[in-house]
């Protein structure tokens, strides 16, 4: 099997952001029904001085959603997403003007006003499924792209899914799209394997144990988002809430499997994880 050369930095519509060390994305949900802080920064002053807190905690890039994809959750309609998100990010580009911001949408309509607004990085949840006009919006706005693995919907991806190798057909999932993001013209691509999305808990400790190889197949840098998730809690018996250590903990276990970005809830915990990590030298 051939593989490709990881890229160390990507080209972040203009700003080239660097893997070496790894880099912490701080999450900003301007939704009122997040599974863990729905509600928090809908008001605007909140939303800036949480904002300005992760990036003094040493955020590399913050990511603003409008619409929760947590298990269950409604879809908003594309006017009611742009205006939750539009407003808000042009006021957090003109405030923090050297932070780079990807936009949380899995509308392809939405990321082509979202870059036009100023954000950075398109993070789709849905790897391109739910818009099959995304793959060629992303081509044409020129920032990079997350692939994510999601398997059924947010209303649907929870009811008993099943795979017969977890791994092997994520890896399958991903190496396809990527194919066609990068025939649509995608040059700087970032995969996640979807913690959480249509996966149970043993599905997402398998896909944890085998980040590396995920990683090394598809060629792409990897993202991590496993702050506060329920397979952390189903573990340790915590909620979101108290999950704070459970959190750090497979954060940690990430980093040495490879990622190369964390999305966390909490970014200096994060930061720590990725300084300590980094810090130990690497066998020989």
């Amino acid at each position: 099997m051939k593989f490709s050369k990881i890229p160390s930095l990507i080209n972040c519509n203009g700003r080239l952001l660097s893997f070496s060390p790894p880099v912490v994305m701080g999450i900003l949900n301007l939704t009122p029904d997040s599974f863990f802080d729905g509600g928090k920064f809908t008001d605007m002053r909140r939303m800036l001085s949480h904002t300005a807190e992760m990036i003094k905690q040493g955020a590399a890039i913050i990511d603003i959603g409008a619409q929760s994809t947590r298990p269950g959750a409604k879809f908003i309609s594309e006017k009611e997403e742009l205006k939750r998100l539009i407003p808000a990010l042009e006021i957090l580009v003109k405030k923090f003007p050297d932070i780079i911001f990807s936009a949380d949408t899995f509308r392809s309509s939405v990321a082509k006003a979202a870059v036009e607004a100023g954000a950075h990085i398109v993070n789709d949840i849905s790897g391109g499924t739910l818009d099959k006009k995304m793959y060629k919006a992303a081509g044409k706005l020129c920032v990079p792209y997350i692939l994510m693995h999601l398997k059924g919907t947010p209303q649907t991806m929870q009811q008993n899914p099943h795979y017969k190798n977890v791994v092997t057909e994520v890896i399958d999932f991903l190496q396809k799209r990527i194919y066609r993001l990068r025939n649509e013209g995608v040059k700087d691509l970032i995969i996640d394997p979807g913690f959480g999305f249509g996966k149970t808990l043993q599905h997402n400790l398998e896909l944890l144990n085998h980040l590396s190889e995920i990683r090394l197949i598809t060629g792409c840098p990897l993202l991590a988002g496993i702050s506060r998730k329920s397979m952390i809690n189903k573990i340790l018996g915590t909620t979101p809430a108290d999950a704070l250590n459970g959190t750090t903990v497979m954060n940690t276990i990430a980093l040495l499997k490879g990622a190369d970005i964390l999305r966390v809830h909490d970014v200096k915990e994060a930061v720590q994880a990725v300084k300590i990590c980094h810090s130990v030298p690497e066998t020989t």
